[in-house]
């Protein structure tokens, strides 16, 4: 996701620099247009969900080191608390959220997802393309259904399930496009991270359709 995030900005970057020479031809200012609105839509979920995943993993590296992970003499500790800080400097988790709704909303993410979904596999992906494409399915359907309530309160509520939903949807299918590239290096690790994403869109999609309005109240401060 960094990856992809940074080759978006760094296309329409060059762009801005091309445009400062010369005219840009018709084509170009579409491509200059597209991949800035790409960069505008990637990066609060790169900001977001690299600081959410460098936070999960010191946490598991404390948990694999125990008691001594609190130690002076392990370096756990320093990433523990280094890694704390990413989801609050620059902007914290919540932020980068507020920033990506728009684009779950619009349907920027589901696009992106619909034109991932017809860049070809190999074989062996394809059953995980195909369970990436209900994981979409599923989204969309998320969305349109909280969209529909026209309700504010219930959209900021339900906003950082949106938001991880696209998230993972999209890192399955940047996956999936290296494990088709180099199946040796990245064909188990797609399986894995497949896995995941599907068990965390599947327990967003639970509580998003299952939740009533009226429940709101109880989550109110």
């Amino acid at each position: 996701l960094l990856y992809q995030t940074s080759r978006y900005v760094d296309i329409y970057k060059a762009l801005d620099d091309i445009a400062r020479e010369r005219k840009l031809a018709p084509e170009e200012r579409q491509e200059q247009k597209k991949y800035a609105k790409l960069a505008d839509a990637f990066t609060p979920l790169a900001k977001g969900m690299n600081s959410e995943y460098a936070n999960q993993n010191a946490y598991d590296c404390i948990q694999i080191h125990g008691g001594s992970g609190f130690m002076l003499e392990y370096a756990c500790q320093r990433i523990y608390r280094d890694a704390r800080i990413t989801s609050i400097y620059e902007g914290t988790t919540q932020l980068q959220t507020v920033a990506a709704i728009r684009y779950v909303t619009n349907g920027s993410y589901i696009a992106t997802l619909r034109d991932y979904e017809a860049i070809p596999c190999s074989a062996e992906t394809q059953p995980l393309m195909e369970r990436v494409q209900e994981m979409a399915n599923k989204l969309d359907a998320c969305t349109n259904a909280v969209k529909e309530t026209t309700n504010q309160e219930l959209l900021d509520f339900m906003a950082r399930r949106l938001y991880e939903m696209a998230a993972v949807c999209i890192m399955s299918h940047l996956i999936i496009q290296d494990a088709t590239k180099v199946p040796e290096l990245f064909g188990k690790s797609a399986l894995v991270y497949v896995n995941y994403a599907e068990a965390e869109v599947e327990k967003h999609f639970n509580f998003i359709r299952k939740f009533k309005a009226e429940e709101l109240e109880s989550y109110r401060k």
